[in-house]
């Protein structure tokens, strides 16, 4: 039997598949599709202190080998999901993460300690690098100093494992993981989507409504395998990988530059099974190569 058993950070996964936030609703979306207790666990939507509209239609564009986004975190806020959405998921048997953004320092401090009194969500990931929004998002993940203040304030405010999503849109990723690193996150995961824009030639005018957009889907792969080998050689805490992953062999590639466990993101929505293949082929490749635990694999590169 292969062991898909990791460990991230103090959390215990069954395997290191997770999905991305943004791409997988609350989870119940896809319950139809498979048992969600087969995977390591998911990220729920981009979930902030407030009810959030989004950006104006429209805010999705397809492009070679992925797509742009800028949804702008449009969400019912805290409270809705804590009362409405937690109900549903506190007894499923794999780990629900939260995706916290804000605005503010204070945003996103107050977003934590609501989420921490919902005993069942033992990790949350910090968004300091979503591009799609006018105020916080990217602009703390731009800089040392602005993501380890966001990721300071918020250690003191929750108890639990600390993730902290990064943006590839900078100079030095390494540097911003160091930063968070030494006020307190438990792992990091990256990458987010690059700053992409597209333009409708017959129109004449941008794709998106808010013009510049998120890119993501296969075609960012090499540069977020490039970056989370760069994260995982610069520090201590696990990297959790993701960027354009889809097969089995594409999660390999994270694990083999340093990732703990991987994220499945924009393919979601071309196959919604995408996750449970790739578990069943991480099992599938180390039973071919002799491999007896996924964490052989890691950092091998």
């Amino acid at each position: 039997m292969v062991d898909l058993n990791i460990e991230l950070g103090g959390l215990h996964l069954k395997n290191p598949v997770l999905t991305a936030s943004g791409t997988f609703g609350y989870g119940l979306e896809y319950a139809d599709f498979f048992d969600l207790e087969r995977l390591g666990g998911f990220i729920v939507k981009g979930t902030t202190l407030e009810p959030r509209e989004g950006n104006p239609y429209p805010r999705m564009a397809e492009t070679p080998s992925g797509m742009l986004n800028a949804v702008g975190l449009q969400n019912k806020g805290v409270e809705h999901f804590a009362t409405e959405i937690y109900p549903k998921l506190e007894a499923l048997d794999t780990e629900v993460m939260v995706n916290v953004s804000g605005a503010s320092v204070e945003q996103y401090v107050a977003t934590a300690e609501r989420i921490a009194q919902l005993p069942a969500v033992n990790a949350i990931e910090l968004n300091i690098s979503c591009p799609n929004v006018k105020q916080g998002g990217m602009a703390f993940g731009t800089t040392c100093d602005g993501a380890a203040s966001v990721v300071k304030a918020v250690r003191k405010a929750w108890p639990r494992h600390l993730m902290v999503k990064l943006s590839p849109n900078v100079t030095s990723i390494a540097d911003i993981a160091k930063a968070v690193e030494a006020e307190g996150a438990d792992s990091v995961s990256l990458i987010n989507t690059l700053l992409g824009m597209a333009i409708d030639v017959e129109r004449r005018r941008p794709m998106l409504s808010t013009v510049t957009g998120g890119l993501s889907g296969p075609a960012v792969r090499p540069v977020a395998v490039r970056m989370v080998w760069q994260v995982a050689k610069a520090v201590g805490i696990p990297v959790v990988g993701l960027g354009g992953i889809a097969t089995a062999y594409d999660a390999l590639e994270f694990i083999m530059a340093g990732a703990t466990a991987v994220q499945v993101g924009t393919c979601n929505f071309t196959d919604p099974t995408t996750c449970v293949k790739i578990i069943d082929g991480l099992t599938e490749y180390c039973e071919r190569h002799g491999v007896n635990s996924i964490s052989e694999l890691r950092g091998i590169i």
